[in-house]
């Protein structure tokens, strides 16, 4: 999988795509210890049921990042990168950190987003919310790649998940950089101050909001809470897994269909 590189005048970010459909479906993903980008034909895998609609961009963060920067700049910068590849009206699909890059873009820059997929993601983000990745921050901050990982991996998967794929976790965790740790933390404190539940309204788009009654990273209130304010909405729909954790979006085997569904009524 070809990663490639869109320069603005400001920042450049790494993107890849992949698919044939005529229609645009973005990806934002969420906060991770390494870009998402080394997982790039994985995640060009897991969206193959999309592919015959929609041609699909993977965008990761900004390479220069600031030393403090905060998800309303993550989503402004996203949009420049949207705006540089001529990307309007897309389909915007954002999981976590991602799913609040997106919802901010739609209240925003709503010609950039056409429908939006929110999963496992917050409208705010509440002392309670940011315990667990105020509990990672240290771990970076400490140099303990290792312990990032497992701590990391142990909130966003079930149990039963986690300690299968707890040996690989380990020997990931061996090819973090210092490099990583640095980006990581900054993207983790990003989320501190986030807080558009009053701007929720502005959103005009169809949105599909998903959630999982055992997430242990934000917490199944965090979807319930975007929901009371899109509900009334045209074009809202709601769904809620059991089962499944924080990284439903990935571990339940029928969210690619739900989506695709959701995007081809919404359409």
């Amino acid at each position: 999988m070809q990663i490639e590189t869109v320069k603005t005048d400001t920042f450049t970010m790494d993107y890849f795509k992949f698919g044939q459909g005529e229609r645009t479906l973005v990806i934002i993903p969420g906060l991770s210890v390494q870009s998402v980008m080394i997982s790039a034909s994985a995640v060009a895998n897991a969206y193959q049921p999309l592919t015959n609609d929609f041609t699909i961009y993977v965008f990761d963060r900004r390479k220069e990042l600031p030393a403090s920067y905060s998800v309303r700049e993550m989503a402004r910068d996203t949009a420049e990168a949207f705006q540089a590849l001529g990307l309007r009206q897309a389909a915007v699909f954002g999981a976590s950190q991602g799913g609040m890059i997106a919802m901010t873009m739609a209240i925003e820059q709503p010609d950039l987003v056409h429908e939006l997929v929110l999963c496992s993601t917050a409208a705010r983000m509440t002392e309670a919310r940011y315990q667990a990745v105020d509990h990672w921050t240290k771990l970076a901050q400490n140099g303990d790649a290792k312990g990032l990982y497992l701590a990391f991996g142990e909130a966003i998967f079930t149990r039963e998940t986690f300690e299968q794929l707890r040996e690989l976790l380990v020997e990931t965790a061996k090819s973090v950089t210092s490099e990583d740790l640095s980006r990581f933390v900054i993207l983790a404190e990003g989320l501190k101050d986030f807080d558009v539940l009053s701007e929720l309204e502005k959103i005009a788009c169809p949105v599909f909001v998903v959630g999982s009654t055992d997430d242990r990273v934000l917490g199944a209130d965090a979807t319930d809470e975007i929901a009371e304010h899109l509900n009334n909405k045209p074009g809202f729909a709601l769904h809620m897994y059991e089962g499944f954790g924080h990284v439903a979006y990935d571990t339940a085997p029928d969210f690619k269909e739900r989506m695709l569904r959701f995007l081809v009524t919404a359409n």
